[in-house]
C-alpha cells in the first residue's frame, strides 16, 4: 500500500512538472511570435512595396517670336499606340521578342499622352503659330497633327538604350490632304543601370525627336507660305 501511494506521488510530481514544462515552451513560443510581428511592424515587413512615378519634362520657355506674325493655328490630336504603350508601366523588351514592365516603377501618364504633351508644349513655346490646341470638339484649326508611337522602351543588349520611334502627319483641314509627315527613331544610350537612368534616357530623346519635328514643321511652312 506504501509503495502503491509512492508510485502515485512519484506519477502525479512527473505529470505536474511535464505540464510546467509544457508551460514555459508556450510561454517561450508566445514571447517569440510577439517580437516577430513586433520587428515586422517596425520595419513593414510583408508590406507591398510602393509604385514610384515618373514624367517627362515639358517645354516651358517664353514663345521667341510674336503670334501675330502668323495666321496658322495648329490643332494637336491624339497619338496612338499599342495596348502595351496605353497603361502607364515602363516597358523593357530583351532579344527581339521579349517584353515586360517594371511593376513598381510607372509613368506618370500613359507614354503617348506624355508625347503629346511635350510636343504641344515645344510649337507653342515656339511662337511661329497664332495658336496651339489639342483637338477637341471646340476647338479650330487649319491644321491637324496626329500620330503613331511605336517604341518607348527600355533595350537590353551588349549596351542598354531607350529606344523612342513615332510617325507624325499634318493634315490640311480645309482639304483633308496630308501634306507633312515627319518620322523619327532613336536609341539613346543609358548612363546607368537603374530604372531613373533609364527614364532621363527616354526623355532625352522624346524631347530630341520633338524638337527635330518642330524643325521639319518650320521648314515646310517656310516652303508652303500660309496665306
Amino acid at each position: 500500500m506504501i509503495r502503491a501511494d509512492r508510485e502515485s506521488k512519484m506519477l502525479r510530481d512527473a505529470t505536474g512538472q511535464s505540464s510546467r514544462a509544457r508551460d514555459a515552451c508556450n510561454k517561450i513560443w508566445v514571447a517569440i511570435s510577439l517580437a516577430a510581428i513586433s520587428a515586422c511592424l517596425l520595419t513593414g515587413c510583408g508590406a507591398a512595396p510602393r509604385s514610384k512615378y515618373y514624367q517627362l519634362s515639358v517645354p516651358s520657355g517664353v514663345p521667341t517670336v510674336q503670334a501675330s506674325d502668323t495666321q496658322i493655328r495648329l490643332l494637336v490630336g491624339n497619338l496612338s499606340a499599342s495596348n502595351l504603350y496605353r497603361e502607364d508601366g515602363i516597358v523593357y523588351s530583351r532579344g527581339t521578342e521579349e517584353m515586360g514592365t517594371y511593376q513598381t516603377h510607372r509613368w506618370a501618364e500613359p507614354p503617348p499622352n506624355m508625347i503629346e504633351e511635350v510636343l504641344l508644349r515645344e510649337l507653342r513655346s515656339s511662337g511661329r503659330y497664332l495658336a496651339v490646341q489639342q483637338q477637341r470638339s471646340n476647338t479650330s484649326g487649319e491644321f491637324l497633327i496626329r500620330g503613331h508611337v511605336y517604341d518607348f522602351k527600355e533595350v537590353d543588349g551588349s549596351l542598354i538604350v531607350a529606344k523612342v520611334t513615332f510617325d507624325l502627319e499634318m493634315r490640311d483641314l480645309k482639304t483633308g490632304a496630308t501634306v507633312w509627315t515627319h518620322h523619327y527613331t532613336h536609341d539613346e544610350p543609358v548612363n546607368g543601370k537603374n530604372v531613373p537612368a533609364v527614364v532621363a534616357a527616354l526623355d532625352k530623346n522624346v524631347q530630341q525627336g520633338v524638337k527635330e519635328a518642330a524643325a521639319s514643321l518650320d521648314q515646310y511652312f517656310a516652303a508652303h507660305p500660309v496665306k
